[in-house]
């Protein structure tokens, strides 16, 4: 988002002091409340290449009633210093987006106490050095704006930021999941305020051909996700695994030829042809092991034959 800010304090109303006391354990009278009005994200292209969807900035107005407003996103207690009780999406007529969309802005109005503790914060919101603000939420899509894949599916190779034909990639965030928190920060992710946003961290379940496959036609760099990268390494884990198993296989099979090629053909150095083993391929053992085993067999049938005992036979002749 190119706004994210603390736009102005403003005169509590009777409608803002009845949605105010929704969220008040103890009822609150105007005196002891100060209300401001701030731009929570909008439409824009950031300076992270990202962008919310209108949608989204629908969708993420109804999740941030009644979250807090804390300072650089730190999830401590002591930090909770306001409240949202209201917020709209607002379009910005005669504005543009980077990429051409009318500017739509989600907006709110929070509260604090007007106590002598948040007196310096106040005064400080009033002179405007309180007034770059980041959102917290969580977005189910990420959706590139080039091929239109989810950047956390594996199936986009677009470098946001890049040109590609003329058409500059970035992400679209969509479909809101959850809001936390909007935070003061000295200095935004984006563009004049920025917006931190999560995506949810389900497991992304990666084909590993189809991760070949885009390494293979990619002919630039490949961005992936956390949750991608832990998708490889759990495949890269399975086939260590699978080719341990080959392994133990390998050399169960390189043994027993060694043995075999001894029992079958004991003129042979069996030393060499132990070290000669060990470099063959398991097809090539297993065509060893089937020779040996057919040589093994016809010798033992040769030690089954003996001679016919003389006398009982009219002709020469073997019997079993």
């Amino acid at each position: 988002m190119t706004q994210g800010y603390v736009e102005k304090s403003l005169t509590t109303g009777d409608d803002d002091m009845s949605l105010i006391n929704q969220y008040a354990k103890t009822e609150l009278d105007r005196d002891k409340v100060y209300i401001f009005s701030v731009v929570l994200c909008d439409n824009d292209i950031d300076r992270d290449y990202e962008k919310f969807s209108v949608s989204a900035l629908e969708e993420l107005a109804g999740k941030f009633l009644g979250r807090t407003g804390i300072f650089d996103h730190s999830m401590k207690a002591e930090n909770q210093k306001s409240r949202i009780f209201s917020t709209w999406v607002e379009m910005c007529e005669g504005r543009k987006t980077a990429d051409g969309e009318t500017l739509c802005q989600l907006k709110a109005k929070a509260y604090m106490l007007a106590s002598a503790e948040n007196a310096p914060l106040i005064e400080e919101i009033e002179a405007g050095i309180k007034k770059e603000v980041s959102v917290s939420c969580s977005m189910d899509r990420a959706t590139c704006s080039v091929c239109g894949n989810d950047k956390r599916s594996g199936k986009c190779s677009h470098i946001s930021g890049r040109s590609y034909d003329g058409r500059l990639a970035y992400t679209v965030l969509d479909g809101a999941a959850d809001a936390y928190e909007f935070s003061f920060v000295a200095v935004p992710a984006q563009r004049g305020a920025g917006v931190t946003k999560a995506f949810n961290q389900e497991k992304e379940v990666i084909e590993m051909s189809e991760f070949i496959e885009k390494i293979k036609e990619c002919d630039s760099e490949i961005t992936l996700s956390k949750s991608q990268l832990q998708s490889i390494a759990d495949e890269l884990e399975r086939l260590n695994g699978e080719a341990e198993l080959g392994r133990q296989y390998k050399k169960s099979l390189c043994d027993e030829v060694v043995a075999l090629c001894a029992s079958a053909m004991p003129e042979m150095d069996i030393k060499i042809f132990g070290s000669v083993a060990q470099v063959m391929t398991t097809d090539e053992l297993q065509a060893f092991k089937k020779a040996f085993v057919k040589v093994r067999a016809s010798k033992d049938i040769s030690l089954q034959l003996k001679p016919a005992e003389q006398g009982t036979a009219k002709i020469s002749q073997f019997k079993i």
